[in-house]
């Protein structure tokens, strides 16, 4: 083997953080593309996401997963925190998201979960740009440095990318030396499918108010490319009759305003003319209906 290839580092990188700390945005922002669909709301993300990060010192596969939380009321809920957890055994090494001079007790229970996994960790301090007295920063970062033996600590700013350079230079010196994990063209483990559904739900989630976007999912029906367009076919699940109402809106305006701003997140990220077309359904409880999370992708257990 060649000394090119020994120095060639791959591995796996387990995104991990309480809701709403920036890992969707961060792990778009080394991509340069939208695999993890990125809203203000927490717990946006419920599937693990893997990103695939490749140059020419080595391959880093990313696990953007759901925030910790504490709230399992649902099979849903439950899920998310088991993918959460089951990352991290899988993760050559942990980053750990924070958001800057913010450190709560569920940031607290996120660390205890990276503590039990046994597995090497860094820390990540996220909207550094948002800071009005820097001078914090470095007081801030030194406390939690205190916490846990990290192997590094990088402020940085995912939305502005401010830094992020440093966080990947960082990474590659620390994974160890080996092979591609996945083919160098491949940029995500999830197919074209699944990632139109989550560009919907997306927009469901910008689009709605309340509790109503986190009673609602998306199951592609129909996927296929004709004449040079995309054509989707997309089912929103809600879990009431009175939601379905909200969801449409008056005259179906509602529903309509959310299917135009996906068809143009869809576009403009694959690059083609797409048509999409959407209708809402009512199954109560779908949150807690393991044969559909099945067929939805979620992994049950």
């Amino acid at each position: 083997m060649s000394d090119k290839n020994l120095s060639f580092r791959s591995g796996v990188v387990a995104l991990v953080g309480r809701p709403n700390v920036g890992k969707s945005t961060l792990l778009n922002r080394i991509l340069g593309q939208k695999v993890s669909i990125v809203t203000h709301k927490p717990q946006t993300t419920r599937h693990r996401i893997a990103g695939i990060y490749t140059t020419g010192l080595g391959q880093i596969v990313f696990l953007d997963t759901p925030g910790l939380h504490g709230a399992v009321s649902t099979q849903l809920n439950r899920h998310m925190n088991r993918i959460a957890r089951a990352s991290l055994a899988e993760a050559d090494l942990v980053v750990l998201m924070v958001r800057a001079l913010q450190w709560r007790d569920d940031d607290e229970e996120v660390l205890e979960a990276v503590r039990d996994s046994g597995r090497p960790a860094a820390l990540v301090v996220n909207q550094v740009d948002r800071v009005a007295q820097r001078e914090r920063l470095l007081p801030f970062m030194q406390e939690l440095s205190a916490r846990h033996d990290f192997a590094f600590v990088v402020p940085l700013s995912a939305a502005t990318g401010d830094n992020v350079p440093a966080l990947e230079a960082e990474l590659f010196k620390t994974l160890p030396e080996g092979p591609c994990l996945y083919d160098p063209e491949q940029v995500t483990d999830r197919s074209e499918r699944f990632l139109v559904a989550e560009m919907v739900r997306e927009q469901l989630m910008l689009g709605l108010q309340q509790e109503i976007p986190y009673g609602t999912t998306v199951e592609v029906e129909a996927f296929v490319r004709e004449r040079g367009m995309l054509k989707v076919a997309a089912l929103v699940w809600v879990n009431r009759e009175a939601h379905k109402a909200i969801v449409i809106g008056r005259g179906g305006q509602r529903l309509k305003a959310m299917g135009r701003a996906a068809r143009l997140v869809i576009e403009r990220e694959f690059d083609e003319k797409v048509h999409l077309q959407l209708y809402v359904k009512v199954r109560a409880g779908w949150a807690d209906d393991d044969n559909l999370l099945r067929q939805l992708g979620y992994e049950m257990e």
